[in-house]
């Protein structure tokens, strides 16, 4: 049975935010997309969640349908700022937030800003790299060029040169909805990945938080996982060991697993 509710748009932060509901029922929880995921591609994660949660999965400003164009700011304290105005338009007191590689960086950083009502935190594979780090394994082309050739028009097979491991559904959903993702708000996401700092946030993070490491992903190395450790203790940690970067899409049910009673009930 669908957990399905309904999309919506609300006003916050001087942007319109467009979200899609699921569940409907039970504590809040916001999902974060990463770089290039609308929030339409994050819904077989969502259908699930909905069964435990009221599930708010947002679209980033500059994809799917939220505000975007040359005039809006994609900085990543602005971005931040967009989670904390959300929460506050939505009238969520309490809520749990969920982030995937981009969206962990900017829940971080939301959850330290405007930390009323966060309860806790997830963070999914978050790009460790910045100011004197190695660079993140993907590459700046690998986006790109994906989505200009999705601006002319392309379908599953054309995507299947940039996924190979997805299934056709997940394909042909990505080729229908990347031309949403605005260029320019895409490159300035990767290159703060490489100009913001992510650790810095962590010393001041409140909230209990769980670290969700791609076992394939190559974006958190062992060292990395013992730093951000160090830097905050109250992160519990745990391994995807089979799935890369994009978790669910590898490795479902082990993604579902991997939370545990994290969030209350189990997920699996």
């Amino acid at each position: 049975m669908s957990t399905f509710v309904h999309g919506g748009n609300v006003q916050a932060n001087g942007i319109r935010q467009h979200y899609l509901r699921y569940g409907g029922k039970g504590p809040a929880l916001v999902l974060i997309p990463g770089i290039t995921s609308p929030a339409i591609t994050w819904g077989f994660v969502a259908e699930r969640l909905g069964e435990h949660f009221d599930t708010y999965v947002l679209d980033v400003r500059g994809r799917g349908l939220s505000s975007t164009g040359p005039d809006l700011d994609y900085s990543a304290d602005t971005c931040a700022d967009d989670i904390g105005a959300f929460a506050e338009a939505m009238q969520l007191d309490s809520y749990h937030l969920v982030g995937h590689s981009m969206g962990a960086r900017f829940a971080v950083r939301s959850a330290v800003k405007h930390p009323a009502g966060v309860n806790r935190l997830v963070l999914i594979d978050p790009p460790v790299s910045g100011p004197g780090r190695r660079e993140y394994p993907s590459k700046l082309p690998w986006y790109v060029d994906s989505i200009r050739q999705s601006l002319i028009g392309m379908d599953a097979e054309a995507m299947r040169a940039f996924c190979a491991t997805w299934t056709d559904e997940q394909l042909q959903l990505r080729a229908e909805w990347l031309h949403t993702c605005y260029e320019p708000a895409i490159v300035r996401a990767f290159n703060d990945f490489h100009d913001v700092d992510f650790h810095q946030d962590l010393p001041k993070l409140q909230q209990p938080a769980l670290l969700m490491i791609a076992g394939r992903g190559g974006v958190i190395q062992s060292e990395d996982e013992a730093e951000i450790l160090d830097l905050q203790p109250k992160i519990r940690s745990v391994h995807v060991a089979n799935a890369g970067h994009m978790i669910p899409w590898d490795d479902l049910d082990g993604f579902f697993a991997a939370f545990g009673d994290f969030l209350g009930p189990r997920l699996i």
